[in-house]
């Protein structure tokens, strides 16, 4: 793939969302049109077969949650809508999409297509995570960052976002087009990673990009955190996280969150790290995920143990390179970090993200690792700061 495409907002939320609309309204209408009939299908919800008339009623029951927890990226949302011809319902489904089939799945209004049909499930996307304390590193840095895996259909549309509002901290997110948000850093030094999760216990509720983008509105990692354990979460992810104190210490977390349940996991001052998949790792909430598949169950157990196993070789001596090579490994059999689609499962990454909250540098890449270099990039303390840096 070629150098990330990054797209400049500034102003308000309603101009924001216009501006983001209006650049990539022909991606963002695919998108949707994608997504809305992803929605229906029982691959993707757990066997459970909805018409488009009920996910559009499961739709607008989250949207009302959306609008209660974050008015200000409603409004966002509908400056996209005007700009791209697209309803605001429609356009919070296909941003929350790896949510919103929870909440499909367990819709007990929803017919299950019956006996015939696999009720257990791949996941929609992948991504390999990681949390790293200082102390494990050469630089004295800490690190947070991931893969992000999804459908190889997605990786086209991948773009960073340099977001300036009118109120709140400078933002950069890797997303993709018609997504407020993904993974990203504020000029604050709030860092903000997720990887995907199968969650049982799907109900209307505001999905995970809102989530993002609202921990990436403050200026502590308290606050942050306090955002995501408020939320009325939708469905399932694992959020990465990490960012100063109100004394300025450079705190990281792991966060296993479903609709229902949520734990924390701190890893500063640890001296090790957290790596996370796909799969819970928290007893108390293995009862609230989804079964899955025999692939999607071998690439996300796969996945951990390699970079488990990397992370612990490498203490001490962690560094933005060797994170980034981490991110390229390939291991003998199918299931590697650096995920490439197969004829039986679909799922590849789609690019890249390593950051360092204490100096705002970001590191990312569009498409497969192993087929891309990685660009720098920085979260300005200031509106003129340059976004892409020289390597």
């Amino acid at each position: 793939m070629p150098p990330l495409r990054v797209l400049s907002l500034q102003g308000a939320p309603y101009a924001l969302g216009y501006a983001h609309g209006a650049a990539f309204a022909a991606d963002i209408a695919t998108l949707t049109e994608e997504r809305l009939r992803l929605s229906t299908d029982p691959f993707w919800t757990g066997g459970r077969a909805a018409t488009l008339d009920e996910v559009l009623a499961l739709g607008a029951a989250c949207l009302r949650a959306h609008t209660e927890y974050a008015p200000a990226l409603m409004d966002e949302m509908r400056g996209m809508a005007d700009a791209t011809a697209i309803g605001i319902n429609e356009l919070v489904i296909m941003n929350g999409f790896t949510d919103f089939v929870d909440v499909v799945a367990n819709d007990a209004r929803a017919p299950t297509t019956g006996a015939t049909v696999d009720h257990l499930v791949d996941d929609e996307g992948g991504c390999t995570a990681f949390v790293v304390d200082s102390a494990m590193t050469r630089d004295g840095r800490a690190y947070i960052g991931q893969t992000w895996d999804m459908h190889s259909t997605a990786t086209p549309y991948v773009i960073m976002l340099d977001i300036k509002p009118d109120n709140g901290p400078a933002l950069l997110t890797f997303t993709i087009t018609g997504c407020v948000g993904m993974i990203g850093m504020n000029e604050a030094g709030i860092a903000v990673g997720i990887n995907n999760l199968l969650g049982a216990d799907g109900r209307p509720g505001v999905h995970w990009p809102y989530v993002v983008r609202r921990m990436l509105a403050q200026t502590t990692v308290d606050a942050a955190l306090d955002v995501l354990m408020q939320a009325p979460l939708s469905g399932a992810h694992n959020y990465v996280l990490m960012g100063p104190d109100a004394g300025k210490v450079q705190r990281g977390y792991n966060i296993e969150a479903t609709a229902t349940g949520r734990t924390r996991t701190a890893v500063t001052g640890t001296g090790g790290f957290v790596a996370h998949t796909n799969h819970c790792l928290s007893a108390d909430l293995l009862a609230r995920e989804r079964p899955r598949k025999a692939l999607s169950l071998e690439s996300t157990c796969t996945r951990l143990d390699q970079i488990s196993a990397i992370l612990e070789q490498q203490r001490g001596a962690v560094d933005a390179d060797s994170l980034m090579a981490m991110t390229r490994h390939h291991a003998p059999g199918a299931m590697s970090i650096c995920a490439h689609a197969q004829p039986t499962y679909d799922v590849e990454s789609s690019g890249a993200c390593i950051m360092a909250p204490a100096t705002r540098e970001m590191w990312a890449l569009w498409g497969l690792p192993c087929q891309n270099q990685f660009e720098k990039f920085i979260v300005g303390a200031s509106a003129d700061a340059p976004v892409r840096v020289e390597a």
